[in-house]
């Protein structure tokens, strides 16, 4: 376990390689572990009996780094790396970031914008007729025509845009295996189009029969309601089931993604996972201080793919899947016995999880011969009748796990769906979960509390959570612990007016929840709500949307989510008042923010208590104390002549 794959063109002839037969071309540093897309790939291609090169961050300036093993036997495989590189470089306000943690010593800008179209041109101008495929989250997210939030516009296929030969979309086992075994024995690449979970572009009088076809990239970018009818039918379609081939006219040529690929069975994702990962960053950052992203996960097992909790503003849907598949509890007891035996462990595995740490099983039986049921989910708004929630297996597996020579604690950090976890009716696990599992703080998603944006969202009412957060804490009393939940929040979603914002600003009170951390919603590309984003339309009704899209909108929204921080008091003020909820300006019980500091004097005490309760009931605005001297003061300047006084600031 402490072999990495060639790095360097030395390296490569120590190996005993004259041409490697394929190359990885990757926008992450090179570090070898399975949470890493690109230490799977390739530890599988090399299990193939392939010779395959990392070309960890190569520069992009020019094609020097590109040349660097010489022109590969049979392909380049590119990947921006595990995000977006987009997401990567930019925050949510479009602010460009200064840390990157799958680069060297976190420092950003070890990669380009748009890392896939790059990579490929630049080997293209090295290597005119060489095989590219493409891969990765990037690719397969911008496998159809998409918004593009960055530049506030819809742009191609990456295939198309990138001049790719082959996109591997979603988790790319079967389609890696497949393509290598047949460039390998001599195929064609232009002829391989059959692969389940690949797209490829073709002159319009080879598009295969059967076809769903989306409008054009010319009517989505012209027309949103378009866009909206595409999202719908890429999303409907993204089944391993029932999923047919989709083809979307781009110019003169056309774009056809195969059907879904077929999950991979238990052996299949047990035999990825025991391939030989170092679990370690390669030596080659030492000097820069590693790489950060490891830090999380080095220590962590991964025992599930797959997510039927199918949030709009999540990927996985359409990259992952919604089809749950799990790893055998050999196999994950296996790879816990090689984390222990590593000389860093100090007897904690920080998560046992997956995109959702406690799904193991499908949501029902019938999606294994039916598929998962188009435009529904298995939990929102409410969980469907058909759910089967049980928590049996994954919680004897958590008590072998816990019961390991040289473990101390074994955690869960990945996201709970506690929605999920209400349905079991067994608690066994809820009260496990509380008293061995937590470590101080139990993350959790309820995103907001209004319903009508959680259903936006795709996400269960308010009530669910609030149960769970009932429960938790009772359990934690029961105990004698004190440990707390901690809640991920996101603002400016679609749906989600001043009114809805404001709202959840007053939850957070109730509650006594004031969060560190709020994530602005970002239009990453491919998911529902980023279509709602772009078109203001649900794409499932076709119903308007209300989207947040100014700065200084999105800015008020996450202010009042912390308006507890004197830095963002005037944003909040300005909230307030634009939403006409004066009777939170104050200083008196139940008010989120106190007035204006500027107009501190002798008229400020009656501010102060603006809006109080009196007799039970709320003033109305027409008696607000600083409404009445603004007709006063009107009266006065008119009479002497003067201009009509402004609305005084609170």
């Amino acid at each position: 376990m402490d072999r990495f794959l060639p790095v360097t063109y030395d390296e490569m002839k120590q190996a005993g390689v004259e041409q490697p037969d394929f190359i990885y071309v990757s926008g992450d540093a090179y570090v070898d572990h399975p949470s890493f897309g690109a230490a799977i790939v390739t530890r599988l291609v090399e299990s193939l009996g392939f010779s395959i090169c990392m070309l960890s961050q190569p520069d992009w300036h020019s094609t020097r780094d590109f040349m660097r093993f010489g022109k590969p036997r049979l392909a380049f495989l590119v990947s921006a790396g595990n995000i977006d590189s987009m997401v990567a470089h930019y925050t949510a306000a479009k602010k460009i970031r200064s840390d990157d943690m799958y680069s060297p010593g976190g420092k950003a800008g070890k990669r380009p914008d748009r890392a896939v179209t790059v990579y490929c041109k630049k080997i293209r101008e090295a290597y005119p007729d060489a095989v590219i495929a493409i891969g990765g989250l990037e690719a397969s997210l911008r496998r159809f025509a998409h918004y593009d939030y960055w530049d506030d516009a819809v742009h191609p296929s990456v295939l198309d845009s990138s001049g790719a030969d082959l996109l591997m979309y979603g988790m790319g086992e079967h389609q890696i295996t497949e393509l290598c075994t047949r460039l390998g024995n001599g195929e064609n690449i232009s002829d391989i189009r059959d692969i389940r979970g690949t797209c490829y572009m073709c002159d319009p009088s080879e598009t295969p029969w059967g076809a769903v076809q989306c409008p054009d990239f010319s009517q989505v970018c012209a027309d949103k309601k378009a866009y909206a009818k595409a999202t719908r039918q890429q999303y409907e379609q993204q089944d391993e089931v029932y999923g047919k081939t989709v083809i979307q006219r781009h110019g003169r040529r056309m774009l056809v993604q195969n059907p879904p690929a077929l999950s991979l069975t238990q052996e299949e994702l047990d035999k990825v996972y025991s391939l030989p990962f170092t679990r370690r960053v390669h030596p080659m950052y030492d000097k820069d201080g590693g790489v950060p992203g490891i830090a999380e996960v080095q220590f962590s097992i991964a025992h599930n793919r797959g997510c039927f909790g199918y949030c709009n503003f999540c990927s996985i849907a359409l990259h992952q899947g919604r089809r749950v598949t799990c790893r055998s509890e050999e196999s994950v007891i296996e790879e816990a016995k090689k984390i222990t035996a590593m000389p860093e462990f100090k007897g904690y595995i920080h998560d046992v999880g997956g995109p959702t740490a406690n799904f193991r099983h499908p949501s029902c039986e019938k999606q294994l011969t039916a598929g998962m049921c188009k435009g529904k989910k298995c939990l929102a708004p409410t969980p469907c009748p058909a759910l089967k929630a049980d928590h049996t297996e994954y919680l004897n597996m958590l008590r072998k796990l816990r019961s390991l020579p040289k473990v101390k604690r074994v955690f869960i950090r990945s996201g709970i769906r506690f929605d999920y976890l209400l349905e079991d009716k067994d608690n066994s696990f809820f009260k496990e979960l509380v008293k061995e599992h937590v470590s101080g703080q139990l993350k959790v998603a309820p995103e907001h509390c209004s319903n009508a944006v959680l259903d936006k969202m795709g996400k269960p009412h308010i009530e669910t959570y609030n149960l769970f957060q009932k429960r938790f804490y009772e359990i934690t009393k029961s105990i004698g612990k004190e440990q707390y939940l901690v809640p991920y929040l996101m603002s400016s979603h679609p749906g989600s007016t001043l009114k809805e914002a404001i709202s959840l600003a007053l939850y957070l009170r109730d509650n006594k929840i004031h969060p560190e951390q709020v994530q602005d919603f970002y239009p990453t590309p491919g998911t529902i709500s980023t279509c709602m984003y772009y078109t203001e339309l649900d794409p499932y009704t076709m119903e308007p949307v209300y989207v947040p899209k100014t700065p200084k909108d999105k800015a008020m929204q996450r202010a009042l989510l912390q308006y507890f921080k004197p830095q963002n008091r005037e944003l909040v003020l300005e909230a307030l008042k634009r939403a006409g909820r004066y009777d939170l300006i104050g200083t008196a019980p139940g008010c989120l923010v106190a007035p204006n500091a500027k107009n501190s004097g002798s008229g400020e005490k009656g501010e102060r208590n603006t809006w109080k309760k009196r007799s039970g009931k709320t003033q109305s605005k027409r008696n607000h104390p600083a409404a009445a001297r603004e007709k006063t003061a009107q009266k006065r300047n008119q009479t002497n002549g003067k201009r009509k006084s402004q609305t005084p600031k609170f």
